[in-house]
């Protein structure tokens, strides 16, 4: 039985290799071919001129600027947070430490698109409910603030990007030696002193890795760029992509993929240079001996004020958006706060959203895609992860490289690059596309946790039950997969409410019958309809939530269940 497992294994990883990389691959070459064609009808004949006419276009210089504004200036805001929650989280006494876990993992569940709409409602400059509420109480002729500019683009990605760069910095923040801020302090250093020439040149590999993540993540946003940016008519790469194929009469696939491939080779430079830098953090180890435990510094004074301001932070990032949408679901148009805006509350547009058809179809669209593509996602990632840490080759090096390789890629040009093939296919316009391109986008959320998982797991449970006489995949699901519940459920709950949300990769897929909530979502912003869209926006939280307390009931069943047997 051995060998047979033996043999078996070379036959798995390279049937792994074959369909990860159909799912990675297959849009970025399908991109670079398009790129090259004259058209969507025209695959095959080769030409430059998408390329001349993309990077001719007068208005593409002003784009990367802005783009490389956006991205920069955003990473700054999460890093600049992230670091300093962070630092109050590890090496402080500041009370009640479980707030840093809320904002690292909360926020997650408020899809990008509501977070953004929620800010529009508040800063819109003609009536945006802070901006309605300073005019009438100060008899303001004009609006003080305006969320329409690139200063709101980076504040909103900033804060949106903040958890990300919070689950790189707690961990290196926390293992640091507490010898060398002793020594430090030894010499006559102050607080601030050690955290300046000590703490932050040793943690300059976190840093670094925070800004660089921020940044691949910021440049694949599109929430942020089109529900603040366009309307200010400050314009990015993926909103640029966005424009050449949503308007005009005759989107231009070719240029778009054009302008797509800087846009993707930016991103993949990034994450050479973050993996770079996580690779070289071994050189910046300070933890070697067995006493370690972190330095607390007493913030005496600072405590409570520090508090309220991580307080603030909470409420901006968690609660603020749910409120903002619900109270405009509520009333007929945007009306500040008071007795007026309580009395004229109603129903009336969860009513419309419930009797719109195309919204009804958007969220069985979304709950479809969310249950069962990250059901098949999490089954792929399985097996992939298990090649990568079981079956040590080249050959499962390689399938680990394809399988991460789609982190790097932004959603709308992988959108570019799947449309060029799935318009060859029976796949355009229906819902199997979509599916498809949500799995090989998010591929790495459930490869991640299922690797962690895998190493946890000792081989000689494996050996013991070959002994036995079990092949492989008996192996995999009586012994293997038991185990690896905890992993199965944190993949699973992260894919499903990635889908339930998607929105960059949906707007240049989604056709009329394969809505989304985003998709819908978006129409309605652009619509103006801000009270349906709180409706949904709503309707859209809850639909990610009741996944993740859904799948995490059936996890805990699960491992009572397998508890119980033992």
């Amino acid at each position: 039985m051995k060998t047979a497992a033996h043999n078996a294994a070379p036959r798995l990883t390279a049937l792994l290799i074959v369909i990860v990389g159909f799912l990675t691959v297959c849009p970025v070459a399908m991109l670079i071919l398009g790129s090259f064609s004259k058209g969507l009808g025209a695959f095959g004949t080769f030409t430059l001129e998408k390329y001349i006419k993309a990077y001719t276009d007068p208005a593409l210089l002003e784009i990367v600027v802005n783009t490389a504004v956006f991205i920069t200036g955003s990473a700054l805001v999460a890093t600049g947070l992230a670091l300093f929650l962070a630092y109050l989280n590890t090496r402080t006494n500041i009370p009640f430490k479980f707030l840093f876990r809320i904002i690292s993992i909360i926020p997650m569940m408020v899809p990008h698109i509501l977070f953004s709409v929620s800010w529009v409602l508040l800063l819109n400059p003609s009536n945006g409910l802070i901006n309605l509420a300073l005019r009438q109480i100060f008899g303001m002729d004009g609006s003080p603030f305006n969320i329409y500019t690139m200063g709101g683009m980076i504040l909103v990605e900033g804060l949106l990007d903040l958890p990300i760069a919070y689950l790189i910095l707690a961990p290196a923040m926390g293992a640091f030696d507490v010898s060398l801020e002793e020594s430090s302090r030894v010499c006559g250093a102050s607080n601030m002193g050690t955290l300046f020439r000590i703490t932050l040149p040793v943690l300059r590999p976190a840093i670094l890795a925070s800004l660089i993540l921020v940044m691949v993540r910021s440049l694949a946003s599109f929430a942020v760029p089109s529900v603040i940016g366009m309307p200010g008519r400050i314009h990015v790469l993926a909103t640029h992509i966005y424009r050449i194929i949503a308007t005009g009469f005759a989107p231009d696939y070719g240029v778009a993929a054009a302008v797509g491939m800087s846009a993707l080779a930016t991103s993949i430079a990034l994450i050479y240079v973050y993996r770079h830098l996580t690779a070289e953090s071994e050189r910046f180890v300070t933890i070697s001996s067995r006493g370690y435990r972190p330095t607390i510094i007493d913030l005496k004074g600072a405590k409570y004020p520090l508090f309220g301001a991580v307080g603030v932070i909470s409420f901006v990032l968690i609660v603020l958006p749910v409120i903002v949408l619900f109270y405009t679901s509520l009333t007929p148009y945007s009306m500040v706060p008071g007795a007026r805006a309580f009395s004229m509350m109603s129903w009336r547009h969860w009513t419309d959203v419930i009797h719109d058809p195309i919204s009804l179809l958007s969220l069985k669209n979304s709950v479809f895609l969310g249950i069962a593509g990250a059901s098949l996602g999490i089954l792929l990632s399985i097996f992939v992860a298990y090649v990568i840490v079981k079956i040590r080759t080249r050959a499962s090096g390689l399938l680990e490289s394809l399988g991460f390789l789609s982190f790097s890629f932004p959603g709308i040009v992988i959108g570019i690059g799947f449309m060029w093939f799935f318009v060859r296919t029976p796949l355009y316009a229906t819902i199997w596309a979509l599916l498809i391109g949500y799995i090989a986008t998010y591929l790495p959320y459930g490869i991640r946790p299922l690797t962690s998982a895998f190493i946890q797991i000792h081989g000689h449970l494996e050996e013991s039950s070959r002994v036995c006489g079990a092949g492989t995949l008996y192996t995999l699901r009586r012994i293997i997969i038991p185990l690896l519940i905890p992993g199965i459920v944190s993949g699973w709950i992260l894919m499903a409410t990635m889908f339930v949300r998607e929105l960059t990769l949906s707007v240049v897929l989604s056709r009329p019958g394969t809505e989304v909530l985003a998709v819908q979502i978006l129409r309605f912003a652009e619509d103006g309809l801000w009270g349906r869209l709180s409706a949904l926006g709503i309707i859209m939280i809850f639909i990610s939530t009741s996944l993740v307390m859904l799948a995490s009931f059936i996890g805990r069943k699960f491992t009572q269940i397998e508890a119980g047997e033992n």
